[in-house]
């Protein structure tokens, strides 16, 4: 369940809820969603493919 997770926001939100940025969850898998709407779209990444990523930005 996307509620059982623990989810980061981005340094560059500036550390306040109504920053508009993105969070990632790092749990067996990758899932990155709007910070602005928790219950909507999440984005899901094998840690693969986050990985590479990464590495490529």
């Amino acid at each position: 369940m996307l509620q059982d997770r623990a989810w980061r926001k981005s340094s560059y939100s500036n550390g306040t809820p109504e920053g508009e940025c993105v969070e990632v969850s790092l749990s067996h898998d990758t899932r990155v969603r709007d910070s602005k709407n928790p219950a909507g779209e999440v984005l899901a990444f094998s840690t693969s493919a986050w990985r590479t990523f990464l590495e490529r930005l």
